[in-house]
């Protein structure tokens, strides 16, 4: 009788599993120039990893907000490659008519100054793509995969799109995509916590879809 029980309990859970949604699902990525184009209707949320670091300087973090340092001897910060960069593909985003209505960003301070230099708009600091190495401060990790996943499902304002600039971290761990520094990760979001991978852009592929330049 236990053992019918138990079956009758495992076969349960794995019906729940069955029809719980996937948070992230994947469509046909779409070419460079197609990307743009459905870029320019809105829509979207645009993942940036935050740009380029010195790896010099690392991560010291011992009590509640460290992490908003701007000192290089605590913090990493970005390096001078990456602000250069960071300006550029702020220079292409607004050259391709690509309209951002919200700019929000992990309070790190290398995640709020690529926000800033991008120069799509006034940057808001949220705590809910907050580096995964402090997330003991954020309720634990799940915690904060789960309000990262929550923001890429929440649709921007129509005809525009949302700019999140965070961590690699999380993303490896929210979405199917691990971003390199200063890579645009795109996700069409759905709602109830759902969201689709779209396409990515490397900071240096932005020259080919960019005929100004």
């Amino acid at each position: 009788m236990k053992a019918r029980k138990n079956t009758r309990c495992l076969l349960a859970l794995l019906i729940c599993l069955l029809v719980l949604p996937v948070p992230v699902q994947a469509e046909p990525v779409p070419g460079g120039q197609t990307l743009m184009q459905t870029l320019q209707q809105g829509g979207y949320n645009l993942y940036f990893r935050h740009e380029a670091t010195d790896w010099s300087q690392y991560d010291s973090v011992d009590h509640d907000n460290d992490w908003l340092s701007c000192d290089g001897s605590k913090i990493r910060q970005l390096s001078a490659a990456g602000r250069e960069r960071a300006r550029r593909t702020g220079e292409f985003i607004r050259s391709l008519d690509i309209p951002v209505s919200e700019v929000v960003a992990s309070p790190y301070c290398r995640t709020m100054e690529t926000a800033a230099l991008l120069g799509l708009g006034a940057v808001q600091a949220t705590n809910d793509v907050i580096n995964l190495r402090v997330a003991e401060f954020f309720g634990g990790r799940q915690a904060v995969i789960q309000t990262a996943r929550q923001l890429l499902a929440r649709p921007p304002v129509p005809g525009s799109n949302r700019v999140i600039v965070a961590h690699g971290n999380v993303a490896r761990e929210a979405t199917p995509v691990y971003p390199g520094e200063g890579e645009m990760v795109v996700f069409r979001p759905g709602g109830n916590g759902l969201f689709t991978f779209v396409g990515r852009v490397a900071p240096n592929q932005w020259l080919e879809f960019d005929q100004t330049h």
